[in-house]
């Protein structure tokens, strides 16, 4: 089958070619570096599927241009899917297969050095001794023994944050209208979502984006929050409302924020924007806080992660050829 991987960066090409050669070439893959949206589109002329990642546009307009072109299976490079319409690409005959997990240990890890680069402020320290100041003033933390770490969705990765945070001595509690026997074996206490906010530390989000959780902590959460708390989103950017965010960072009512994903990092992450003027305002704010720390969208970035996605991906599409179905199918199902 003929592949166009959108979005295209050198560990994607490096990753995805060696799983193809090791699945047995029997595909032909096309790497691009443009995003997917309705003026790139065309680029899958006679391909029978497109491999996307998470700020590609697969809305209705972009997967009708998709099936004009002959594509008939999107095979997106990640977990969530939110970016698709899957009732558009259910009328219109197309497939849609993602890699349901990879690594949850990289994100649950990276989770973790958020808390801790925040707590132990080593984002400052680290800038303060390149300078030659060695001086500990604005570096106090507090010890993880014993603080109440609070978890919003406990599937692979919020279960793995879970022992993570649990091996640091933590109380932790979770929300999650699905309970995790793994997550109880362990001492997690699932609580409502109210009580999780105002009695938590640390507040680390790791459930889906869908209608029901886009800005799940808004304005009226982040003020049930515990004063001082501090909040984790390594999940989807549009969980958290970033103004309301700012808000309440500067009201001091949000101690600190460690962000690896960005409701509008469509326009920014994954590019060298260093020599540019930054034209989001709001993200702009967000970056001249002392107490927040935002990393790119790389909590999964690692070589087991990109080797899995790469795996399943290519299983994927070895499955659909063979039986007209993916092996990580998503439908509309999934929306209910």
């Amino acid at each position: 089958m003929r592949l166009v991987i959108f979005s295209t960066r050198s560990y994607d090409q490096d990753f995805l070619s060696r799983a193809a050669v090791a699945a047995g070439g029997r595909h032909e893959l096309r790497f691009l570096p443009a995003r997917l949206e309705v003026a790139t589109a065309a680029a899958a002329a006679d391909a029978d599927a497109v491999c996307v990642f998470v700020n590609d546009d697969l809305g209705a307009d972009v997967l009708q241009a998709l099936q004009q072109h002959g594509v008939r299976l999107v095979l997106l490079r990640c977990a969530g899917f939110n970016n698709v319409d899957l009732e558009a690409a259910a009328q219109l005959g197309i497939a849609v297969g993602r890699v349901p997990e990879y690594s949850p240990h990289a994100v649950a890890e990276h989770s973790a050095a958020l808390v801790l680069m925040l707590n132990r402020h080593l984002h400052r320290a680290y800038a303060r001794t390149r300078e030659g100041n060695f001086a500990l003033e604005g570096l106090l933390g507090f010890d993880l023994h014993g603080r109440t770490v609070g978890i919003v969705g406990t599937g692979r990765i919020g279960a793995c944050f879970a022992r993570v945070m649990s091996g640091f001595g933590c109380r932790v509690l979770a929300f999650d209208p699905q309970i995790n026997p793994e997550c109880e074996q362990i001492g997690v206490r699932y609580v409502e979502l109210a009580e999780l906010l105002a009695a938590s530390d640390i507040v680390s989000l790791h459930c889906p984006l869908t209608p029901q959780t886009h800005h799940l902590i808004d304005a009226a959460a982040l003020a049930t929050m515990k004063h001082g708390a501090m909040l984790i989103n390594t999940g989807r950017g549009a969980l958290i409302d970033t103004r309301a965010v700012i808000g309440a960072l500067k009201s001091g009512q949000l101690g600190s924020l460690g962000i690896d994903v960005y409701e509008e990092e469509g326009d920014l992450f994954f590019r060298d924007l260093s020599d540019h003027v930054m034209h989001d305002d709001v993200f702009a704010r967000l970056l001249t806080f002392p107490n927040v720390v935002v990393t790119g969208h790389q909590a999964f970035f690692t070589a087991d992660a990109l080797t899995a996605i790469a795996q399943t991906t290519l299983a994927n599409l070895d499955a659909f050829a063979d039986t007209g179905r993916p092996l990580h199918p998503v439908s509309t199902e999934r929306l209910a």
